[in-house]
């Protein structure tokens, strides 16, 4: 079992970010560097790395872009950073909220 799947299973309810996926599994997997992967996909280094270290979001441009290089599927891709987004949001603060009243 890799690292990024021992992390999911040790936490399962807060997902990995997906670049933590891409950094973790698909690069060395592939036998490319950080570099050279952003090149072929067609991003800067620099922003292919905050993907990769979680700062930025897989974006649906990022998504389409791997599925066409042959890694998975850009559904999956993007379903895995709802998720992150999700459980991100549920577990920061959020202001107090007054419920709405019932629509029939």
């Amino acid at each position: 079992m890799n690292l990024t799947a021992k992390k999911r299973c040790k936490d399962i309810n807060n997902p990995p970010h997906p670049g933590e996926i891409l950094l973790e599994d698909v690069v060395p997997a592939l036998g490319i560097t950080i570099t050279e992967m952003a090149r072929r996909l067609g991003f800067a280094r620099e922003t292919f790395s905050r993907i990769l270290h979680g700062h930025a979001p897989v974006s649906p441009d990022l998504a389409v872009r791997l599925e066409r290089a042959g890694v998975s599927t850009a559904q999956l891709w993007l379903s895995m950073q709802s998720a992150y987004d999700l459980w991100q949001a549920e577990h920061r603060e959020q202001p107090v909220i007054e419920r709405f009243a019932r629509i029939d």
